[in-house]
């Protein structure tokens, strides 16, 4: 197996980006270990840099 440091999102359905970030948020509510609310809130960050665009409106794209 090749070793990685990044890897690329251009493959990842709208939809399962979306579960991704709402089981980070569960996750989060049921554990309370704060690393999964970080890293759902610096994944929803960078995109919406990348995509230009709020939170918000990101999400609302996500669950269309």
């Amino acid at each position: 197996m090749e070793s990685f440091d990044k890897i690329s999102i251009d493959q990842i359905s709208k939809r399962d980006l979306l579960l991704i970030v709402k089981s980070l948020e569960y996750t989060y509510e049921n554990t309370k270990i704060d690393d999964f609310i970080n890293l759902r809130n610096n994944m929803v960050k960078e995109l919406c840099f990348l995509a230009e665009t709020s939170e918000d409106d990101f999400l609302k794209f996500l669950e269309k």
